[in-house]
């Protein structure tokens, strides 16, 4: 008996410190303004496999699935589509709306540190504001989250509509210009030599080819200088550029947040603004997270392509963030438990009277077997960075006390229940 390949149990250790993530993304989501929300896992294979979802690399990964009435499902391989069908389905949502979510999702596809087949995906998205506002605001919680959890990151971003005037300019036709994006999002991956062998299978000319080819010679340009030799002022993914750096800049995320003009992220469906965030050190290469803005996605649900939602959303790997803070030291321990012991059998009465006083101040109680000798017991205790223990047997039922041993300061009292819960819930 195994697990399926790419997929894993977590507990112990492991669990702690996902656990500690989860709750810092969820407290900051929340203190953000997102609500929470919950998806369906399965969805009709139709929505998954639109044009307007995934990509073909995702839809070659996709679980799909025949139910016993002969339908064709899938599970969902991110958060992004469940979320725009939510919308789509509930015309009477107000706008502007925040959610978030933090729930798996499963993609069939090669498994590597750091990318496996069953994955938690945690998301934040905003519907209803058209202005750089919401990109703004989503790095900041970006920034807040990996600053909260003590890890270093660059937030690399572009705009896909400023990098298709580049396209155009260099003489990419409009018809062709995703599709070269999605090859200039692989360079730091196959390098310069790998996206122009890439780029010779599709429809440009050797001239157009060679133009891109000096583009990528010039390295990563500052945003004003690829204006001024394009031509590019006044130009509409000009403007949102600007805007965006304007507010960077002055909510001083200029040093975290960096210009990046050849990303374009891999799914097809972002119209504006994209963004993936790395570990700023370089000693771990895969995304900690990314996202962007996709205003054409819930129209197209409704069938209404005419109609633009605008909306943003940005993503956290949960698995990419545990394979980083795995390499690292990480005090997981929770010393806010009490753990009570009955010395011998006949006290395990007391100690659960006890530990329900506890934990109706709320308090988080353990309570031991006593079948194990008192000093493992302790020393297993401590080793889990327990703080308080409450020892029961024979003189202190007598006296109808506990005994509170302070782990920490290695003191120890006889006292009431109600002296225990004041002195453990500090």
């Amino acid at each position: 008996m195994q697990n399926i390949k790419g997929t894993y149990d977590y507990f112990g250790r492991e669990q702690a410190i996902r656990q500690k993530v989860r709750t810092t993304l969820q407290k900051l989501f929340e203190l953000y303004g997102f609500e929470s929300m919950d998806t369906t896992m399965l969805n009709e294979l139709e929505l998954l496999t639109s044009k307007y979802a995934g990509g073909d690399e995702i839809l070659r990964e996709m679980y799909q699935l025949t139910d016993q009435g002969g339908r064709r499902v899938g599970l969902r391989y991110d958060l992004t589509i469940p979320f725009a069908k939510v919308i789509a389905l509930n015309p009477g949502i107000e706008f502007p709306f925040r959610r978030y979510e933090i729930g798996k999702v499963f993609r069939d596809g090669p498994v590597k540190k750091g990318r496996l087949r069953e994955f938690l995906q945690c998301d934040a998205d905003v519907v209803g504001i058209a202005g750089p506002q919401a990109e703004a605001e989503l790095m900041q919680l970006a920034a807040e989250v990996f600053r909260s959890l003590e890890i270093p990151v660059v937030l690399k971003w572009n705009n896909r509509r400023f990098l298709g005037e580049i396209l155009g300019a260099v003489g990419v036709p409009q018809q062709e210009q995703l599709s070269v994006m999605l090859t200039l999002d692989k360079l730091a991956k196959i390098g310069s030599a790998g996206v122009l062998a890439e780029l010779t299978d599709k429809a440009l000319t050797a001239d157009t080819i060679q133009r891109i080819a000096e583009l990528l010679e010039l390295g990563n340009l500052e945003f004003g200088q690829l204006v001024e030799k394009y031509s590019l002022d006044g130009q509409s993914g000009e403007l949102e550029v600007l805007a965006l750096q304007q507010l960077i800049d002055a909510i001083g995320l200029a040093e975290v947040c960096v210009f990046d003009p050849f990303l374009s992220r891999g799914l097809s469906f972002y119209t504006g603004t994209v963004y993936e965030i790395f570990d700023a050190t370089g000693g771990y290469s895969s995304s900690l997270g990314g996202g962007g803005r996709y205003d054409a996605i819930i129209g197209k649900l409704v069938g209404r392509e005419d109609i633009e939602y605008p909306t943003v959303g940005i993503s956290f790997g949960m698995e990419s963030i545990m394979a980083l803070l795995g390499e690292r030291p990480a005090d997981t321990a929770d010393r806010s438990g009490v753990l009570i012991i009955p010395i011998g059998g006949g006290y395990l009465p007391q100690a659960l009277v006890a530990a329900a006083a506890l934990r109706s101040a709320g308090i988080r109680t353990s309570v031991d077997t006593g079948t194990r000798r008192l000093k493992k017991t302790l020393a297993a205790a401590s080793a889990k960075g327990v703080r308080y223990v409450i020892m029961v047997g024979e003189s202190e039922a007598a006296e109808q006390k506990l005994r509170l041993k302070d782990m920490e300061l290695g003191s120890e009292q006889l006292v009431t229940v109600e002296e225990a819960i004041r002195a453990t819930a500090l």
